[in-house]
């Protein structure tokens, strides 16, 4: 499954009330980090069907970028039954983005 994009809309039916974890990315589309995490984002998406995978471009929804208090992007935050479990700034590895979950 491809990762979903998130917005105020959405944000509760997939995130709050979702009955797996959530892997949010905090992103733009100006951020070079952030181009370099989107594969691997997208690569989790599609690989690990027990987890959730969302993005969230933070110029499109600042109100939710303000609700995490996202000072730096990317930034990847792991929610389990509405609550962040995980948080963590600045490009990583995929390794390192699966040992979040």
């Amino acid at each position: 499954m491809a990762a979903i994009n998130i917005n105020n809309h959405n944000f509760q039916s997939e995130v709050i009330n979702s009955d797996k974890p959530v892997l949010l990315d905090f992103w733009a589309p100006w951020c070079g980090p952030c181009r370099i995490v989107a594969p691997m984002v997208e690569e989790i998406a599609k690989e690990r069907p027990d987890i959730k995978v969302g993005k969230i471009n933070v110029d499109e929804n600042p109100e939710l970028a303000a609700l995490f208090q996202i000072m730096s992007i990317p930034t990847l935050v792991v929610m389990e039954n509405g609550k962040i479990v995980n948080q963590a700034m600045g490009a990583r590895p995929k390794d390192a983005i699966l040992a979040m979950l």
